[in-house]
């Protein structure tokens, strides 16, 4: 039985490019979770930064998804998703390599274009991986095999973390408290520091990027040239599930990278934690993360996705709560918990936004969900002022907000299966 599950959720044919695309999933896990920590590490370094002028490091990076969803399935539409993930896959290589002049001229702004240009490469990269995934089995597994490729996500992020934490955490001067205490003559240093994972990153993508230009790939595409993207746009526009996806996807990853932003922020208030043992603690939310995509995948093969998804986000909200009410050891402990939760959504959301939708509307309103992750630009800016402005603690009324909107969402999907609209 677990044999013709596995076979209906991922063809046979299609394993190895799903690997590839795996890959992918990887490799934004990976770019996302070695940016989050740099806030606070950028804020030292450029000591008259606020905490919201550093947080624009996050903006420039997912304003980045935002501008380049519709290019990505322009490409798709006129091309192929092969090419869409390999022009992605350059992108974000290119914006690697180009920290590297950004250091050079020790320029804030020079690293957040350089940011920029890498999301750009995700953006492309998502809006064209996400629906080849969804289109690479029967449509009936969709969702479920989204979260499948969605699991590996993140184990990039694990290794993101980690490769932060030994690569640049360890190697930055601290004080004796463990915080860190950057001397203005070793900006150069650190900056090269801080470069120095994506040097390695893009270089390991170059080999991923030379793989999926040899391997021949499924042809998904079927008559796309009589596709018309104003008339696309119209009808997208007209479904009423697939607007709330947008929606709840644009809270959803404001909600995600605002939690996993701050709590370099949130920990060492609440419980004296050093950026040693906050870096630790950020890994055990990551950990968590990644197993409980695995199981929840299992999962939606007994549960509608509309049901748990509703359940995690209830979930998250009575942790946010903690996080903001109560605080200390149960706030960060509630803090850690919420990525467990955080690990259904996006897939999830994704795959029921695109449930009503034929071929040539997935490829366009891939780009719509894929532009909903400006909701990180947006949101995680919002809590930095919100920091500035009164605490940490109180900040976080911003995913909390995020995941009520998400609970909504996930009622609303479930009212439509049972009219039998979807």
């Amino acid at each position: 039985m677990n044999t013709n599950i596995s076979h209906s959720i991922l063809p046979k044919k299609n394993r190895f490019v799903f690997f590839l695309l795996a890959l992918c999933f990887m490799g934004w896990g990976l770019a996302n979770n070695i940016t989050d920590p740099l806030v606070k590490v950028f804020k030292n370094v450029f000591g008259e930064l606020s905490t919201f002028q550093a947080s624009l490091i996050q903006f420039t990076f997912y304003f980045g998804y935002f501008c380049m969803a519709i290019p990505g399935a322009l490409i798709s539409k006129r091309y192929s998703f092969k090419i869409g993930v390999l022009v992605g896959l350059g992108l974000y290589i290119a914006g690697c390599f180009l920290l590297y002049p950004a250091t050079l001229a020790q320029n804030f702004l020079y690293f957040c274009l350089s940011f920029y240009i890498l999301a750009c490469g995700l953006g492309i990269l998502e809006t064209n991986a996400n629906p080849f995934v969804l289109l690479l089995g029967p449509k009936e597994t969709a969702t479920e095999r989204l979260n499948l490729a969605q699991s590996f996500n993140p184990v990039g992020s694990i290794l993101g973390v980690f490769m932060c934490q030994i690569l640049i955490m360890a190697q930055l001067p601290t004080n004796t408290q463990g915080d860190l205490a950057i001397p203005a003559h070793e900006i150069k240093e650190t900056l090269g520091v801080i470069i120095y994972p994506y040097l390695i990153v893009g270089s390991v993508l170059i080999l991923v990027w030379v793989l999926i230009a040899i391997t021949k790939m499924p042809d998904l595409k079927k008559a796309t040239t009589a596709l018309n993207m104003k008339q696309t746009v119209g009808q997208l526009l007209r479904k009423s599930n697939y607007r709330f996806a947008v929606l709840a996807q644009f809270f959803y990853v404001g909600a995600q990278i605002s939690v996993w932003t701050y709590t370099n922020f949130y920990l060492p208030e609440q419980i004296g934690a050093s950026q040693e043992l906050t870096l630790q603690y950020h890994t055990v939310a990551l950990i968590c993360f990644g197993i409980f995509r695995w199981i929840f995948t299992s999962l939606m093969h007994k549960i509608a996705a509309s049901k748990l998804l509703f359940v995690v986000a209830i979930v998250a909200i009575l942790l946010s709560l903690n996080v903001i009410l109560i605080g200390g050891m149960v706030g960060a402990i509630s803090l850690i918990a919420i990525s467990a939760c955080m690990s259904l959504m996006f897939p999830t959301i994704f795959g029921m936004g695109c449930e009503e939708l034929n071929e040539e509307e997935t490829k366009v309103g891939a780009s719509g969900l894929i532009m909903a992750i400006l909701g990180g630009a947006i949101l995680t800016p919002l809590q930095g002022s919100l920091i500035d402005f009164k605490n940490v603690s109180f900040s976080y009324v911003v995913p909390l907000i995020c995941f009520l909107v998400i609970a909504l969402y996930a009622a609303y999907h479930k009212k439509l299966l049972k009219k039998n609209v979807l």
